[in-house]
């Protein structure tokens, strides 16, 4: 799914609205992020009152740490490498599990400007998220954006599709 470059102002809009529709439904949130370097984690602390929806999030910027800390099994990422569905849906169902919560988000992907693949160019992210019925994920792709553009885009869409679970 091609998604669009977003403003700083939407980003903070729609961070703003995840952390009140969270305490509002009184669940919490927990991150695994790659290539959003704790973006996710950051947008949501950014919002006075957070305290009360985000249990914590993790950095998992290298495979290592993906399965040594977090404990996305090997076996995903030797099979359908870090930057997929599989690596998503496993980094967002373990950041639920350690992290005690309702939800969890995940991203991993190639931010830019170099990395990517013929079937996943740079900008393309996908992102995981875990739920109370269980997981899924997304494959975005940001065309034609810098770094920060594709890695903003790629938060916007992660509480999106938090908002939209918790419908």
């Amino acid at each position: 799914m091609k998604i669009s470059i977003v403003s700083s102002t939407e980003l903070r809009r729609i961070s703003a609205l995840a952390v009140k529709t969270m305490k509002e439904k009184n669940v919490t949130v927990a991150t695994a992020e790659s290539c959003t370097g704790g973006l996710i984690s950051k947008c949501i602390t950014d919002v006075a009152g957070s305290s009360a929806v985000l249990a914590g999030g993790m950095v998992t910027y290298t495979n290592r740490i993906k399965t040594d800390v977090l404990g996305v099994d090997a076996s995903i990422i030797e099979e359908h490498t870090e930057v997929s569905h599989a690596c998503a849906e496993a980094m967002a169902e373990r950041a639920k599990v350690l992290f005690g919560t309702d939800y969890a988000l995940s991203a991993t992907g190639y931010a830019g400007p170099g990395g990517g693949t013929e079937k996943d160019p740079t900008g393309t992210v996908y992102i995981g998220i875990a739920t109370p019925n269980g997981f899924r994920s997304e494959r975005i792709c940001v065309e034609n954006a810098t770094r920060t553009q594709v890695r903003n885009a790629v938060t916007h869409h992660a509480f999106e599709m938090l908002l939209a679970e918790m419908q």
